[in-house]
């Protein structure tokens, strides 16, 4: 799967804290397929691939699926909690964006975020800290719809400091803007 052969270079490097257990040491395969599978719904974490980014960027396969999802655990270098499950076209186009590469166009993909939220800029898609001109927000549990057309994402607000109560843009009018609906 070629997909799962890329380098990933920003945001999701390194989860060599600790998930679960002592700081400082790499949490267990066991740790991180727990976090990975929290971010989707039951019957999607079940047939999910699980995958993690090695110390030399490589993407490491914990566990094969069968139902198209790839399910990542929580990093622990970046804010809140950001487990992520994704089907194969959020997959590169979540690639893209790690890799500072356009992302594909028409393939829409879908995303899960359930086990918590994210702390993130809503402006800036590689902000890696809140500052005073980044719009840092804080969000729930959410899914995400990714690479849809620019006129599906003028239906939605976005706003830089958006109510993240309600569905909005994040990252609007970037190559990588998205469509962040809350779950609860």
């Amino acid at each position: 799967m070629e997909a799962l052969k890329i380098t990933v270079t920003v945001s999701l490097l390194l989860v060599a804290a600790a998930v679960q257990g002592e700081p400082g040491k790499a949490p267990s395969d066991q740790a991180l397929i727990a976090s990975a599978l929290s971010a989707a719904p039951p019957g999607v974490a079940r047939g999910a691939t699980i995958v993690v980014s090695g110390a030399d960027g490589q993407m490491r396969t914990l566990r094969s699926g069968s139902n198209g999802f790839t399910c990542m655990p929580d990093n622990p270098a970046t804010p809140g909690k950001d487990p992520m499950c994704m089907d194969r076209n959020a997959l590169a186009w979540a690639s893209a964006w790690m890799e500072h590469r356009p992302p594909p166009t028409g393939q829409v993909g879908f995303m899960y975020m359930l086990s918590g939220g994210t702390d993130a800029s809503n402006t800036d898609p590689y902000a890696e800290r809140p500052d005073s001109g980044n719009h840092w927000i804080k969000t729930g549990p959410h899914v995400m719809i990714v690479g849809a057309d620019a006129a599906f994402y003028a239906l939605y607000p976005k706003q830089a400091d958006p109510d993240t109560s309600a569905p909005y843009v994040m990252w609007p009018d970037t190559p990588y803007q998205h469509l962040m609906a809350p779950i609860k």
